[in-house]
């Protein structure tokens, strides 16, 4: 059976812009109503129409594509627009994960909306909420800022402006830069917080480590692997923004770590103090650096 005979049984969706995230990595990811809707759709705006074309392949779904990249997203609004004025339900995906989150998407979105017309989101994957959810943070507080400059310059400048943020702060970096990203976030912000960097998620070779950001470099240079792939660098808030861990228990902490692994030095250090075991063994990590430690 083809795609297109599949989506004879959809009902036919009402004229508007889907706004489907897909998959990240593993494919099995997609979800029920975004298959749905890309069956029942009349075409499918996407960011690169010969991935997204695998993507319907794989599914066995058969729908006009149209490409709208960052550079034409302006001018292919106007088309999206028009076909949606007419009666057209358009669907948009880009390459992976959710559209208009340091993707191409945004334009457009702004665009329909602009003309009046209904933006319909399709929720699912995204690598933020994916790296989040494997990061611990205690707080919910997370400055996402998606992208930092690509000359080291720029990019320092404006990690200055977000140093004093007593937040996590969330980038998206590409392998052949997340070094010096590192580098660079070491350099400029507190070098004991912590660090989680999430590359290749749900893929295969998916790897989740968080550590003091003065070790980052180093784990990266300790196999190659670690720099290949996409990733997902959280750095964790400031310890005086999420931590009330008072000097007592600081000292107790200090001296059971002297003689104990850091989860059990954590857990012990709770009972004596009544602090939160969890926030006790974050600063394990930065008091004792030598022991590394997966997310």
């Amino acid at each position: 059976m083809t795609g297109m005979s599949e989506s004879s049984h959809h009902t036919r969706l009402p004229p508007a812009l889907y706004v489907v995230a897909t998959p990240i990595g593993n494919l099995g990811d997609i979800t029920l109503r975004a298959l749905d809707t890309l069956k029942s759709v009349d075409r499918v705006a996407a960011e690169d129409t010969r991935v997204s074309g695998q993507l319907l392949a794989h599914f066995n779904i058969s729908r006009p594509l149209v490409s709208i990249r960052e550079h034409n997203e302006r001018a292919a609004a106007e088309r999206v627009v028009a076909w949606i004025a007419a009666g057209e339900a358009v669907a948009y995906v880009s390459d992976a994960g959710t559209p208009a989150v340091s993707d191409p998407g945004a334009r457009l979105v702004a665009a329909v909306r602009a003309a009046g017309l209904t933006v319909v989101p399709v929720p699912g994957v995204s690598a933020v909420t994916t790296a989040l959810s494997a990061a611990g943070l205690e707080s919910g507080q997370w400055l996402f800022h998606g992208f930092l400059p690509p000359k080291t310059g720029a990019r320092k400048a404006q990690l200055q402006t977000l140093a004093a943020l007593p937040c996590a702060l969330v980038f998206y970096e590409a392998p052949h830069r997340i070094e010096e990203t590192l580098a660079d976030l070491a350099a400029v912000l507190d070098n004991t917080r912590l660090v989680t960097l999430a590359r290749e998620l749900t893929k295969r070779f998916e790897s989740i480590v968080t550590l003091p950001l003065r070790e980052a470099p180093d784990w990266l240079a300790a196999d190659p692997n670690h720099v290949s792939g996409e990733f997902v660098v959280i750095v964790h808030p400031p310890a005086a923004a999420t931590a009330t861990v008072d000097a007592e228990a600081m000292r107790v902490l200090d001296v059971l770590l002297g003689a104990l692994p850091p989860t059990l030095a954590a857990k012990l250090a709770s009972q004596i103090t009544g602090r939160s075991k969890a926030e006790l063994y974050k600063m394990t990590l930065a008091l004792k650096p030598s022991e590394q430690n997966e997310a």
